[in-house]
């Protein structure tokens, strides 16, 4: 009866080591989880790149955006400041005076 249980446990053992994966299939497994990996790295990078990418040209439109703006903006002044003739400003009695000292000043001279 112990030959025969000793001879079931060391089948049931071999068995179990029999069942388990081989050393191809550890490699196989190692590799997909390897490349998985690199896939998802490669992913990132992607996405990152193609972010960076959009907030440049973003960035760009918007100055772009801003600049023509600006030159519509010193535009409407021109033409509305040429539309206007601006009258000079009208000279204060004060003004006036100090002119008038000026000129009697010359002619005393």
């Amino acid at each position: 009866m112990k030959k025969l249980l000793t001879v079931l446990l060391v089948a049931f053992g071999v068995s179990l080591v029999a069942c388990g994966p081989s050393a191809e299939e550890k490699a196989a497994a190692e590799k997909a989880a390897q490349d998985s990996i690199a896939a998802a790295q490669k992913a990132v990078q992607d996405s990152i790149a193609a972010a960076v990418q959009k907030a440049t040209e973003d960035s760009m439109m918007a100055a772009q955006a801003a600049e023509k703006a600006m030159q519509d903006s010193i535009a409407a002044a021109t033409a509305e400041a040429a539309k206007k003739k601006v009258a000079p400003k009208k000279k204060t009695n004060e003004q006036k005076m100090q002119e008038d000292k000026k000129v009697l000043q010359k002619q005393k001279g």
